[in-house]
């Protein structure tokens, strides 16, 4: 069975109760409640308008890390809300790492609203990452796995891909995978906008993003992959259109974004068997970037 990292230490409620009784007693309250469960964190509600959020395994400890610099400084010139942590707790209870208190955001995650309906978040999403895709200063956090050269990529996805879309489509991400680099200096990078990480209006507009964990100084292409995990044909259209209007995008990072995507949604497949909707995620996301006549193998 393909499933999400197993965690390396319990997180219960009675834990993070602990946790704040003993660092942040003014944020305490007897609500707190399992809220969601990902590859990196262990999310509690604590009351209606908190949540707190604790690294469930030692590899994405340092994501906490990142998200309590980086996030008070990007927050002020963003188009819609982050999760700017109100407090960053220590150690404690046997509990390893860093943990954050976080605002719980308006909306509702972009997962669970169907793709033909998430065109009205395309012209934000758009501004969202033309805002965030500026200069990042020399100390910015470096990701491994997000914002580098494809070629950084080629020898851990080939068995992915090959496995899930065969060895034709490998191929062909080899084809788009090798178009010039990004040019400029590298830029801020969320890291993983997928739609789980996405939150909506009831009218399907872009109400905030989530889950800066992965950020990091890169490449944007990584994160413009959002274009085929998240959007049909007609509402990528309009989103690519929308990030063109800004002059900051070359023609050559949508053909990497492509292959951004093609990789991801292999191992999203690859990882999802107990996480439905990353499951339909990484379906859609490898149907659209399979079926995308742009990026074509004959080119």
């Amino acid at each position: 069975m393909a499933v999400i990292p197993p965690a390396e230490v319990r997180i219960d409620a009675a834990l993070v109760s602990r946790l704040l009784d003993g660092q942040a007693p003014h944020l305490a309250e007897p609500h707190v409640e399992p809220f969601a469960h990902g590859w990196d964190n262990e999310i509690f509600a604590l009351g209606p308008d908190l949540l707190v959020r604790l690294p469930r395994r030692e590899a994405s400890a340092g994501l906490i890390d990142h998200e309590i610099a980086v996030l008070p400084s990007l927050a002020a010139r963003l188009p819609v809300p982050i999760p700017v942590p109100v407090f960053a707790g220590r150690p404690a209870h046997g509990f390893p790492w860093r943990w954050t208190v976080v605002p719980r955001l308006p909306g509702h995650s972009a997962a669970d609203t169907a793709v033909a309906d998430r065109g009205a978040a395309a012209d934000g999403l758009a501004r969202f990452l033309v805002a965030l895709h500026t200069r990042a200063p020399a100390d910015a956090p470096r990701n491994p796995f997000r914002g580098v050269p494809l070629a950084a990529r080629a020898e851990g996805w080939r068995p992915r891909i090959e496995a899930v879309a065969g060895r034709e489509s490998f191929d062909r991400w080899l084809r788009w995978s090798a178009v010039p680099a990004w040019p400029d200096a590298p830029v801020w990078v969320h890291g993983d906008p997928h739609p789980m990480n996405l939150l909506l209006h009831s009218d399907g507009r872009l109400a905030g993003v989530i889950d800066f964990g992965d950020v990091c100084a890169g490449d944007p292409a990584s994160d413009l992959a959002v274009a085929w995990l998240m959007f049909d044909a007609p509402a990528r259209a309009a989103f690519r259109a929308a990030c063109s209007l800004s002059g900051a995008y070359d023609e050559a990072v949508w053909a990497r974004a492509w292959a951004w995507a093609l990789g991801l949604a292999c191992v999203f497949t690859l990882a999802s068997d107990d996480m439905p909707a990353l499951a339909a995620i990484a379906r859609h996301g490898l149907a659209e970037t399979l079926a995308d006549a742009e990026f074509s193998a004959a080119g």
